[in-house]
């Protein structure tokens, strides 16, 4: 599993896109993951053939972990010669020569596994634990015999065993510390858990590949009573790439089988956004303001630009002009587009609009945003927001698209609802929800008439943000949805 970059440590498999026995080539998609913060296609670094794939689709994976091996051999099995050959080719490098008796590996640097991530050359090799013959991933029956034979109580072959001792640094450089003898294989971030749940790694019994101990070995650990349950779909027994039940299956399985409750596992972008929404509603104090007002011209503004040459082939909605009313009133009132330092303890005023857009997806809230929205033109910014939406829809938000924003808008209108009172995007200092765009009665030059009528909320940082800044701002946006012409004379 590659290092997605943004400090991430796991993923989820979402989706295999090759079999065992599929021929790949340097470059070509295998896979699709999700991370915390948006679904990236992972592309493979060899010319080979898939021999193993080692996790189902559905499961979490610590950035490091092999997920797939692949023949660079030609179409020969892997030698089965010995355990170390087995190793290396679940790495997806070519085979090397056994471990001689005495010899140590030199560093030869990093070799790239997959996309933006590098293992140490030695990592492939890993000294042999007790139950190793559970924890090694199934493979080819050419494969397996070796094993067997190795693990088998015969005197003749204990002796190539305590070879395969020697190099007992090299899993304690995989996982970023320098092992001991008898040191339990873990990474970091599980080594992390077992510290904070108060558990012995020397206790554990592993069922990763190869020994190592994952995440559920640590709970169930914590945990001895639901240990069958976790332990039960362990990846590393799965020699084929089996799906694993997506949520919302498993939701309506258990509603089929009457079930009163069902607990669905918080991963992936909802984890993020919950951590992210939680810290945002605890650190700064929101306050939230309202404004409700006649939009009428503003749509008749929308319908006349559908029919208008400049933005043929565009979309064009009110979201739209929401969008350019909020950059117009940010240019009247910069400060309004700033950031809290609490490190160095200052206010960093932006010079530039990222606007960000609040988008539901399957996958839950993201917020994407248009970078320096505001030199962009108003084509230019109808083709930006169609983009975003349709990249958010398929799932392939890149997180750097989601990374730098200044300024949020969400539309709640669109679920049919008058307001709310949003939560800020960490980092940002305002956030503008609008709300659903109705007929309503309205006194328009002095007699009661049905207009469209909507109302926005602005919540904003008050620790950046006084009750006039955010005020005038707000007024701002709203006095230019309701007279649209102040687009020309204010921009």
């Amino acid at each position: 599993m590659p290092d997605v970059g943004e400090g991430l440590t796991e993923a989820e498999i979402l989706k295999w896109y090759v079999q065992p026995g599929d021929t790949v080539t340097d470059g070509q998609v295998v896979c699709e993951v999700e991370t915390a913060k948006a679904a990236v296609e992972l592309p493979i670094p060899f010319d080979g053939t898939v021999h193993e794939l080692c996790f189902p689709e559905g499961t979490t994976v610590d950035v490091g972990q092999v997920i797939i091996s692949v023949n660079v051999g030609g179409d020969a099995p892997p030698a089965p010669a010995a355990p170390v050959t087995e190793s290396v080719a679940a790495q997806a490098v070519p085979a090397e020569a056994p471990v001689e008796a005495g010899e140590e590996d030199e560093p030869q640097g990093r070799q790239p596994v997959l996309v933006g991530y590098g293992v140490a050359a030695g990592s492939t090799k890993r000294r042999p634990r007790k139950a190793a013959g559970e924890a090694v991933p199934a493979a080819a029956p050419a494969q397996q015999a070796p094993v067997a034979t190795q693990q088998a109580p015969a005197p003749a072959q204990q002796a190539p065993v305590s070879v395969q001792q020697a190099p007992v640094s090299v899993p304690g450089q995989l996982n970023g510390h320098a092992a001991g003898a008898g040191r339990p294989l873990a990474k970091p971030p599980v080594r992390k858990l077992a510290k904070d749940l108060g558990v012995d790694l020397t206790t554990v019994v592993p069922t990763g590949p190869d020994g190592i101990i994952t995440r559920e070995d640590v709970h169930a650990a914590a945990a001895p009573a639901p240990a069958p349950a976790v332990e039960a779909p362990a990846p590393v027994q799965a020699p084929a790439p089996v799906a694993a039940p997506a949520a919302a299956p498993a939701a309506e399985a258990s509603v089929a089988s009457g079930a009163r409750e069902t607990r669905v596992p918080i991963k992936g972008v909802r984890k993020a956004t919950a951590a992210a929404m939680v810290g945002s509603a605890f650190t700064a104090p929101h306050v939230t303001e309202f404004v409700t007002f006649d939009i009428t011209r503003t749509m008749k503004l929308v319908e006349e630009l559908k029919s208008g040459k400049d933005m043929a082939g565009l979309r064009v909605n009110p979201l739209l002009l929401v969008a350019k009313a909020v950059l117009v009133a940010v240019k009247r009132n910069p400060e309004i587009n700033a950031s809290w330092d609490e490190a160095a303890q200052e206010i960093v005023l932006k010079h530039y609009v990222n606007l960000g857009i609040a988008a539901a997806t399957p996958r839950g809230l993201i917020v994407p945003n248009i970078k320096d929205a505001h030199d962009r033109t108003l084509p230019e910014l109808s083709k930006a927001l169609s983009e975003l939406v349709a990249t958010a829809r398929e799932g392939k938000t890149t997180p750097a698209a989601m990374q730098g924003g200044t300024f949020t808008i969400t539309n709640v209108g669109v679920f049919g609802v008058d307001t709310g009172t949003p939560i800020l995007n960490p980092g940002e200092s305002a956030i503008l929800a609008v709300g659903a765009i109705k007929l309503q009665p309205w006194v328009h030059k002095g007699k009661v008439k049905p207009r469209q009528v909507t109302t926005l909320a602005l919540s904003f940082d008050h620790r950046l943000v006084d009750g006039e800044l955010g005020s005038k701002f707000l007024a701002d946006v709203a006095a230019i949805l309701e007279q649209p012409k102040r687009l020309i004379t204010w921009a």
